[in-house]
C-alpha cells in the first residue's frame, strides 16, 4: 500500500481508499477529471467556391479545440450549419432548410421558423402548417393567424387557400 495526496483536498490517504477520509471525495487516488477535449467528428469542404464560401460544407462534431463544427457553405450540412441550403440539427437556410430547429425563407423541421413557409411540428411563417402553427395562413391542429384552418377554426380563406395548394401540389408531382 502506498500513499498519495487526494485529489480534492491534498492531504495524504492510500491509493486503496474507496473516499477521503479527510474531505470524503470519492476516488481520492485518481487523475482528476478532465474534460475530453480531443478532436472528433467529420469536416469536408468542396474545392469550389462561391464569394468566398464552399459550394458543400459537411462538418460534425468538435475541433481540435474542442469547438463545436459549424457547417458553413452554400450547401450546408452538419448538427450546426449556416448557408443557403441548410440540412442540420439546428440551422439558418437563407433559402431552405431542413432541420430539427430551422430558421430560414422556407422551413422544414421539428420547429420551424421561416419567412415564408414553415412545415413542422411547430411552425411559424407567412404559410405555416404543424401541429402548432402561427401566421397570416395557418393549416393546424391549434394555431394563431389571419386566416386560420385548425381544429375549431374553418376560416373560408385558409380552407381555399390550402385547398388550391393541395390541388397544385397534386398536379405537380403526380
Amino acid at each position: 500500500m502506498s500513499l498519495t495526496p487526494c485529489r480534492e483536498c491534498g492531504r495524504e490517504l492510500s491509493t486503496e481508499a474507496l473516499s477521503c477520509p479527510h474531505c470524503g471525495a470519492p476516488s481520492p487516488g485518481a487523475a482528476p477529471r478532465r474534460p475530453w477535449r480531443g478532436s472528433w467528428g467529420f469536416e469536408w469542404r468542396s474545392q469550389r467556391e462561391i464569394a468566398g464560401w464552399p459550394v458543400v460544407h459537411v462538418a460534425v462534431g468538435r475541433n481540435p479545440e474542442g469547438r463545436l463544427r459549424v457547417a458553413k457553405g452554400i450547401i450546408a450540412v452538419g448538427q450546426f450549419g449556416v448557408g443557403l441550403i441548410t440540412v442540420a440539427q439546428f440551422g439558418v437556410g437563407v433559402l431552405f432548410g431542413a432541420g430539427q430547429f430551422i430558421l430560414g425563407g422556407t422551413a422544414l423541421a421539428q420547429v420551424a421558423v421561416s419567412v415564408l413557409v414553415a412545415v413542422g411540428q411547430v411552425a411559424v411563417g407567412y404559410v405555416a402548417v404543424g401541429q402548432v402553427a402561427a401566421g397570416v395562413y395557418a393549416l393546424a391542429q391549434v394555431g394563431w393567424a389571419r386566416h386560420l384552418w385548425d381544429a375549431t377554426h374553418r376560416d373560408p380563406a385558409a380552407v381555399a387557400f390550402f385547398t388550391a395548394l393541395w390541388e397544385a401540389l397534386k398536379a405537380r408531382l403526380w
